[in-house]
């Protein structure tokens, strides 16, 4: 039956459309009719042979004994050989296959050999069956035969498809531009369509990690869809509220130097705080972590162990070089070590902390890279511990306290070369801590298991709380922070007495001036010091230990080596060369022209003295300090030191600012005038340990452009006498 409905499609349509869908169109079948007409006047053998095919297998019974006789006349003359077809519709020729006509030929072929082949057999069964020609019609029909996309506008031939696309240019939107621009449209939405999948299943994936975040608690980042990317509109609202947020704390706060002043030295009247906060007891190394002594194992106690870590910790440090840091250390950790301990461990250059220090070096750089996640953990503890232990209630108003946390245990350093240096800072308990507060205020809990050593209620000091350091004997405090009121009025007061300062101090200078020329030596070293103070901003300096601190000196307590005296230098007469180290063991160094009586009273003071004698010998801070309380009530060296400093500030201010500068030229102005007041008071950080080195390189590279320049000025003057000794030769040719 399949062949039957291919030939009447055959018949039907065209000979194109044998294998293709029948098209539903009228147009299509009416084409294909007159294309049909058309190949059977071209081609009447090959379709009379359809005909007959096709009747043959419709079981057309009554076939004329003439068409049986034209039928076997054709088969002996010519033979039925198979159509080839070509993909437009077209009918070749047909190709004549040799047969052999009798029978006897193929008994004959059959008996010659079994090994005939299969190709052969199949020749042979062909000649035998009628049917068998039909059947290699249509399988070569089938084959050949290309199967055309079905459309409506489908075209046969290049002409059509020339007319079709001439006629799609003239139909409104059928230009070339628009047709590509036509085909690069659906193509982009064949590409979305192949890409949807994958943008649905990247969608899914973040749907799942943004879910699961927030079960954990953690930040959603923008791209999981935790935040948008904020508009303009929302960055200006956001910079609005944060201005608005400021100005409504400015109006909240306590503008306490508008209220009355207590009396009688009383700096509050109410005052509740938490405590101080205690650093987390120390935990023990790891089992992997090891300590060794002349390389064996050592299994160190707690409280031995933890002294270690600190030494350990400081391993890259140029502290642990040094030999009274290393003999302090090993001192005071001995005092730790139990009896089987100290037995041991004898000799610090055998002890190996190489495994402990490496632990701490991993550890800091754990804590460099930490994420964004750990960091902002870090910082919400620390907010936590903030609001918890560092506010106060002052007069019933909310104050941060500045310093609430007691300093951990460790080793202690010093400024400059400290001969307590290396030595143990124990760990401060709450027995050693004094608390102060109001009595009508709630106490402080200590930590569990603890007490406080002392809880007080004097309204005549600022601190908090305080306790004892064992390396120098030294007070501690925690006082509020230096915005608080406390703070602020005692800065208030400084300044007032130096305002009044300004006053007198013509007076004072003039008294001074007089006393250089006083019979009294000691008068006459007050009067140099005085001079030193006011004109050089020279801290008093205070007497010291010796041994117990750094070697710092102030004015009162300079030595003779530490000024030398120049008739001329530079030009200039009378000059003081001063070196020395102050606060913080930071050195001043200064060369100042003085005045001749100043001078020569200092060569007086430096006769018959060794260079570590005193400069001033008839001289110490008390009695500078009540020469100055007896001028000007409250008066004393350091109050010289702020008016200074002060007046300082103020001048450079008038010389370098303008009313009409914007406001970075007025930053500007107040940097420069800030830096001379830092140059006056000698406000310096200590120099870097690269310092020397950084200069040295500074200088080569100096010395090496000095080179660089002379020898380029040599090769210009030698390309200048090569020029002229050219054009002279030019001119004499």
């Amino acid at each position: 039956m399949s062949h039957i409905l291919i030939l009447v499609l055959f018949e039907k349509v065209s000979i194109l459309h044998l294998l293709r869908p029948v098209s539903s169109s009228n147009d299509s079948v009416k084409g294909g009719s007159l294309y049909l007409e058309q190949q059977r006047h071209s081609d009447k053998p090959a379709f009379q042979k359809l005909d007959r095919i096709a009747a043959f297998k419709m079981g057309d019974t009554q076939t004329s004994s003439k068409d049986k006789e034209v039928k076997a006349k054709e088969s002996k003359d010519k033979g039925f050989g198979k159509e080839e077809f070509r993909a437009g519709g077209d009918v070749s020729k047909s190709k004549k296959v040799q047969r052999n006509s009798t029978l006897g030929n193929t008994e004959g072929a059959e008996k010659e050999g079994k090994g005939i082949s299969r190709k052969k057999k199949e020749k042979l069964t062909k000649r035998e069956n009628p049917d068998a020609d039909l059947e290699d019609f249509v399988r070569a029909a089938q084959i050949q035969v290309k199967v055309e996309p079905e459309e409506e506008d489908f075209c046969i031939n290049k002409k059509d498809k020339v007319k079709k696309r001439l006629r799609e240019q003239e139909e409104p939107g059928g230009s070339l531009l628009e047709s590509a621009k036509k085909k690069k449209k659906v193509k982009m939405e064949v590409e979305e369509a192949e890409q949807e999948p994958e943008k649905q299943r990247k969608k899914k994936k973040e749907s799942k990690v943004k879910a699961k975040k927030e079960q954990e608690g953690r930040p959603v980042s923008a791209r999981e869809g935790g935040k948008h990317k904020k508009s303009k509109e929302e960055v200006e609202a956001a910079k609005a509220l944060k201005i608005k947020k400021k100005e409504e704390e400015e109006l909240q706060r306590w503008r306490w130097w508008e209220e009355e002043k207590y009396e009688d030295g009383i700096k509050w009247k109410f005052l509740e705080h938490r405590g101080p906060w205690f650093p987390a007891e120390y935990q023990r190394l790891p089992d992997n972590v090891k300590f060794y002594y002349d390389g064996k194992l050592v299994t160190l106690s707690s409280a031995a162990e933890e002294v270690a870590v600190f030494f350990a910790q400081m391993l890259d440090h140029e502290y642990t070089t040094k030999e009274v840091f290393r003999n302090n250390f090993f001192s005071d950790w001995r005092k730790e070590m139990t009896l089987e301990e100290k037995m041991i461990i004898t000799d610090l250059n055998k002890c190996d902390f190489s495994e402990i220090y490496k632990m701490h070096k991993e550890k800091v750089e754990a804590r460099k890279n930490q994420g964004k996640e750990e960091k902002q953990k870090t910082k919400d503890a620390n907010q936590k511990l903030l609001e918890e232990y560092g506010y106060c209630t002052l007069d019933h108003h909310r104050e941060r306290i500045g310093n609430f946390k007691i300093e951990p245990p460790g080793l202690f350093r010093g400024r400059g070369d400290h001969p307590k240096q290396g030595m143990l800072k124990k760990r401060i308990q709450p027995e050693d801590v004094i608390i102060n507060c109001s009595k009508d205020s709630k106490i402080p809990q200590p930590p569990l298991g603890h007490q406080w050593k002392e809880v007080r209620c004097d309204n005549t000091v600022t601190w908090l709380a305080s306790w004892t350091e064992n390396v120098q004997g030294l007070c501690k405090y925690v006082m509020l922070n230096a915005n608080s009121k406390l703070k602020g009025e005692k800065d208030w007061e400084k300044y007032e007495i130096a305002r009044k300062l300004k006053s007198c101090v013509e007076t004072i200078r003039t008294q001074y001036q007089a006393d250089l020329k006083s019979k009294q030596m000691g008068i006459r070293q007050r009067a140099v010091a005085l001079y030193f103070i006011d004109k050089l901003a020279l801290r008093a300096g205070n007497e010291k230990e010796e041994g117990e601190t750094a070697d710092t000196v102030g004015c009162c307590s300079l030595r003779v080596e530490h000024i030398s005296l120049h008739p001329e230098l530079d030009g200039e007469k009378y000059v003081v060369e001063f070196d020395f180290l102050g606060k913080d063991c930071i050195r001043y160094y200064n060369k100042v022209p003085v005045e001749k009586a100043v001078f020569k009273n200092l060569k007086l003071f430096m006769e018959d003295k060794q260079p570590g004698d005193d400069l001033f010998d008839r001289l110490n801070t008390a009695m500078l300090n009540k020469h100055l309380h007896s001028l000007m009530a409250g008066l004393t060296a350091k109050v010289f030191r702020t008016y200074n400093a002060s007046i300082t500030l103020q001048q450079q201010l008038k010389e370098l600012t303008n009313a009409l500068d914007n406001i970075p030229e007025k930053i500007l102005s107040y940097n420069r005038a800030n830096r001379a007041v830092a140059i006056l008071c000698n406000h310096q950080r200590a120099p870097p340990k690269t310092f020397e080195q950084s200069m040295a390189n500074l200088q080569a590279k100096i010395d090496n452009r000095k080179e660089q320049l002379s020898l380029a000025k040599k090769e210009l003057k030698q390309a200048k006498k090569d020029a002229k000794d050219h054009a002279d030769d030019k001119l004499l040719a």
